[in-house]
């Protein structure tokens, strides 16, 4: 049913009156999109608009659109916030509020709310933060002499426009330029292998190492020698301490061997005599068979001549 005449004309009136409309009411966030780096400090840009005549009485950010007790909640007094929450803004047209520290968990959507003496409103649709981390992405191994790149990705495309800085065994890449988020290794050599990782200019934040092997073609022995270099020289330790051990027990058996003989030589110093008359009676022995086979021809003619007398 039509509402009768003259309340009509009495709401068009309250209207002229009071210059309200919704057109009055507004927030504005500049950028609405913001893609920040783990650890930074993000700045929300933020300004609002209300009718004449009505007074501020609070201002406020949060994230979520439900009401608990019939009201939003109020990021600065949440635990998660509130040390990290600072609001730059005033009472009267700017709401621009700073979050320091961000984490992946921080990746939401952010709305700020004002309340007058008459009425509120809130920013819908508000403001989307997605907080990301580095991540080097490489091929595991190369060759020598091939051209090799390597991307600092990250899951969004930074807002601010970022200068990337690249270390190799957690040292500060300075021979070498980078374009955009890429590394470029031209002809790579056995001093290009290592554990790379990015870093973005003026934060705190570094992407996890990821290992970079170098092949050669002189053989398997200079490719040890890459990859222990790679870590480090930690495999290079492990082999020297093995190589030491092995050399220890083996001088350890000769010096074994060396005193036990010694020690038999002293105790038995006869073994000499008892080996020489060993061998001078076996010489007997065979001496005596030759004689029986082969009598003497001395021997012989003598026989001969007592047989013929």
């Amino acid at each position: 049913m039509a509402p009768p005449l003259p309340l009509v004309f009495l709401l068009m009136i309250h209207v002229c009156v009071s210059g309200v409309s919704s057109a009055d009411w507004g927030v504005s966030y500049s950028p609405s999109h913001i893609c920040a780096l783990k650890d930074s400090s993000v700045i929300m840009r933020c300004t609002y608009t209300y009718p004449t005549g009505y007074k501020i009485k609070k201002v406020f950010w949060t994230k979520t659109l439900v009401k608990h007790n019939g009201e939003h909640p109020d990021l600065s007094e949440d635990p998660e916030y509130s040390q990290r929450l600072q609001y730059l803004g005033d009472k009267q047209k700017n709401c621009t509020i700073r979050l320091s520290h961000v984490t992946l968990k921080d990746s939401h959507k952010y709305y700020f709310k004002f309340n007058t003496d008459k009425d509120k409103w809130i920013g819908y649709p508000g403001v989307t933060l997605t907080v990301t981390d580095l991540q080097v992405e490489s091929p595991e191994r190369v060759t020598e002499g091939d051209s090799v790149r390597l991307t600092c990705k990250s899951s969004c495309t930074l807002t601010d426009r970022a200068t990337f800085i690249w270390y190799r065994n957690s040292q500060p890449l300075t021979e070498r330029r980078d374009r955009n988020n890429e590394l470029l290794l031209q002809s790579v050599r056995r001093e290009d292998a290592g554990r790379y990782s990015c870093a973005v200019h003026g934060h705190n934040h570094i992407s996890p190492a990821v290992q970079l092997n170098v092949m050669f073609h002189h053989g398997a022995g200079r490719n040890v020698i890459v990859i222990a270099a790679a870590y480090g020289g930690l495999f290079f330790v492990i082999v020297v301490i093995i190589i030491i051990i092995i050399i220890m027990i083996i001088q350890r058996k000769m010096k074994s061997r060396r005193s036990a003989l010694h020690k038999y030589e002293n105790d038995d110093p006869s073994a000499d005599t008892y080996t020489a008359l060993e061998l001078r009676s076996r010489s007997s022995d065979l001496y005596d068979t030759l004689t029986t086979i082969h009598p003497r021809p001395a021997d012989h003619q003598s026989s001969s001549s007592e047989y013929e007398n």
